[in-house]
């Protein structure tokens, strides 16, 4: 691992920016442990103080791991979806994500993963699928049902074998847990029923059913959530 000496005004960036350039050019692959602090820091001509900065920010973006004791250290990350799903709900927070462009995603993205998932499911997803169906059919909270419902679309997401749209997917449900927890709880009791027909028509590889049975239960969530969401606003005005 050749580290170059850097310049102190912009050490923090150039740090990254050396590690990332290793990892693509598979100098650096995960797993790998990086130098001691103390070699690493010598190497670069940088203070520890400036390395564990950027080591840090590294660590924020999901590059490198920093683990504790005699054999610790910074080690190469495996992939993980962690970062993306952590920022699109930082920017749904922030406001660069409403919830209208949050529901709608989620429709689109759905038809998407369904017309995949019908060519790729395997008997193993089919069984994945219905348990889930099953535990949203025996729970008897909502925060449970919802859970495991928005479970399911990851579920379908990983039926589909590309790593893009399960991340896709986790990131949308993820936001989507923090937009039903401001609208609060509703009944919901046509999706059991919806996920039923729509398994029967992914065993049978029948993507145009399939698809108009999830776009119908997505677009009437889709407009129950918007009312509410709506009615919450009117409501936060009201008491202004």
């Amino acid at each position: 691992m050749d580290f170059s000496a850097i310049a102190p005004t912009r050490a923090v960036d150039e740090i990254s920016a050396q590690v990332r350039e290793m990892i693509a050019g598979g100098r650096l692959k995960p797993g790998d442990r990086l130098p001691s602090e103390r070699d690493l820091s010598a190497r670069l001509g940088v203070s520890r103080n400036t390395l564990r900065e950027a080591l840090r920010a590294l660590e924020h973006a999901g590059i490198v791991e920093m683990r504790k004791g005699a054999t610790g250290g910074a080690f190469v990350r495996f992939g993980s979806s962690g970062v993306i799903v952590s920022g699109m709900r930082d920017l749904y927070h922030l406001g660069a994500i409403t919830p209208e462009q949050l529901t709608e995603a989620r429709v689109w993205l759905s038809e998407v993963v369904v017309r995949v998932a019908c060519e790729r499911a395997t008997d193993e997803d089919f069984a994945a699928l219905e348990g889930n169906i099953n535990a949203v059919a025996k729970a008897s909270e909502f925060d449970e049902r919802a859970r495991h419902n928005r479970q399911f679309h990851v579920l379908l997401a990983q039926a589909t074998r590309n790593p893009i749209l399960v991340i896709t997917m986790e990131g949308i449900v993820e936001v989507f847990a923090h937009f039903i927890a401001q609208i609060g709880p509703s009944d919901n009791s046509f999706i059991l029923p919806s996920r039923r027909r729509f398994l029967k028509h992914l065993r049978a590889r029948d993507a145009t059913a399939a698809v108009a049975e999830m776009t119908k239960a997505l677009t009437r969530l889709q407009t129950k959530y918007m009312d509410q969401w709506d009615a919450r606003l009117a409501a936060s005005h009201g008491a202004d």
